[in-house]
């Protein structure tokens, strides 16, 4: 295990899902279109391995011993636009391009269509061979590029899990758009770990409804395809740490994964 294992494999998907575009391009143009953020975190031999491409976060609740509280850590950073430092990063990766982001209705946005910089997928902003007829022309770049605009390559991060820490967060932005870190860590360490994660859900939608001068209950009789206008999608996943089993160097039980989607919210004890 290592950084550059988990890199590969993130382009190693990246370069199947073009594949798998190039051969559905006639008869699914659409498919272009579609992409993802991604998120991974895998703890090894006591080791803790996060990739990020995309907008998601996780997030470390640890013990502070001197004031005896849990607290926040983000162990990642966000790659959308609305970060200077992600506009920085992508006019010096383009800088032959005035229009590599856009400040379009108080939001910048890469080439003015999406905001984050880093995914897996969006194959009409990876090669001009899709920026084309017969994909939509809403997805299509007026102008033409030589090089791909978003990157599949992940941010990583490695680090020795300590006894202080208690869990891990992983959510899609969709969380973090209502709750902080502190807040929603907050939440994990001072609640049942059953059902955790769709209680984080469910303290999001209730600020999102908050925001929006409605009830709660009357948010979630709305249909999702029209919640899409209300709050974005949140998936969660709460890893509970055990320092005694994970800092073993060879573990005899069983390996754990949790994949997270679209909607799906789930927890997990490591």
């Amino acid at each position: 295990m290592s950084a550059d294992v988990i890199n590969k494999a993130f382009l190693a998907t990246e370069e199947d899902f073009l594949a798998l575009v190039r051969k559905q391009w006639l008869n699914d143009p659409h498919m272009a279109s579609v992409g993802s953020c991604c998120l991974v975190g895998i703890v090894c031999s006591g080791m803790l391995y996060i990739a990020n491409a995309g907008d998601s976060r996780v997030v470390l609740g640890r013990l502070d011993k001197t004031y005896k509280e849990v607290k926040a850590v983000p162990l990642s950073s966000e790659h959308n636009a609305s970060v200077e430092s992600v506009r920085e990063e992508l006019r010096s990766l383009h800088p032959t391009d005035p229009q590599i982001v856009v400040l379009k209705h108080t939001v910048w946005r890469v080439k003015g269509i999406i905001q984050i910089s880093r995914s897996i997928g969006d194959a009409y902003l990876k090669s001009a061979e899709f920026n084309r007829d017969p994909l939509l022309p809403k997805f299509r770049v007026p102008e033409p590029f030589d090089k791909p605009i978003l990157s599949a390559e992940p941010e990583t991060l490695v680090q020795k899990l300590d006894p202080e820490d208690q869990f891990l967060i992983f959510a899609s932005d969709g969380l973090w758009e209502h709750l902080s870190s502190q807040e929603a860590v907050d939440i994990v360490n001072t609640c049942p770990r059953n059902g955790i994660a769709r209680k984080l859900v469910k303290a999001a939608l209730r600020v999102a409804s908050k925001k929006r001068e409605m009830r709660y209950s009357d948010l979630k009789k709305i249909d999702r395809g029209v919640r899409r206008h209300f709050h974005d999608d949140i998936t969660v996943i709460v890893l509970f740490l055990d320092f005694h089993l994970i800092s073993q160097s060879y573990w005899q039980g069983p390996l754990v994964s949790i994949r997270g989607g679209v909607g799906v919210s789930g927890h997990g004890i490591c």
